[in-house]
């Protein structure tokens, strides 16, 4: 995750490219649920940064990485459509009864297109950051976005440039074998 970028623009056919590669993410019943919307407005850019309060994290010390960066990417996804997908007949069960969302897929879905832009920025040369919806509560309104659609957040891309580091990384990494198991999760005892 990088929070500063030179002042540099990004190739509309590069930009192009990377939005793309958030519908080639996974779609659970083929749904097609993601909406994107790319941004390199700076006006727009800074209205973004001014929701999310950008002026309070500049004054903690750390650069305006979200009015700096050169293009937002930024990711929806809409319950309704995958609702609405799930009570077709090939997605319900014999008596047309819809499955129950043990686990919501929209917003699995949405962190995997996520994911494939972050990567498809990297792929392109460039770099990336991710900030939450939870800081911008009005950028739905501020884009647009149809009622049924709600955003994830915004991925930040540009050309990378020197980077204050954030706290959170201090944090020590736990061992691998606390995390990955093979053929079943091994408890310690």
């Amino acid at each position: 995750m990088v929070r500063n970028y030179q002042d540099k623009p990004i190739d509309s056919k590069t930009l192009g490219r990377i939005a793309d590669a958030a519908l080639r993410a996974p779609s659970a019943g083929n749904s097609q649920a993601i909406g994107v919307v790319v941004v390199t407005d700076a006006t727009v850019r800074s209205e973004i940064a001014n929701l999310a309060d950008e002026p309070s994290y500049v004054a903690a010390g750390f650069d305006p990485w979200i009015s700096k960066a050169p293009a937002h990417i930024v990711i929806s996804v809409s319950e309704k459509v995958y609702r609405d997908r799930y009570s077709e007949n090939d997605k319900t069960g014999p008596n047309g009864e819809t499955i129950e969302w043990p686990i919501p897929y929209w917003w699995v879905d949405a962190g995997a297109a996520m994911m494939a832009v972050l990567l498809a920025a990297v792929d392109e040369g460039l770099a990336a950051g991710f900030l939450g919806v939870h800081s911008m509560p009005d950028l739905a309104s501020r884009l647009d976005f149809p009622p049924d659609h709600t955003p994830i957040g915004v991925v930040t891309v540009g050309h990378p440039a020197e980077d204050r580091r954030s706290n959170s990384l201090d944090r020590p990494v736990k061992p691998r074998d606390s995390m990955i198991h093979l053929d079943q999760w091994t408890h310690d005892q």
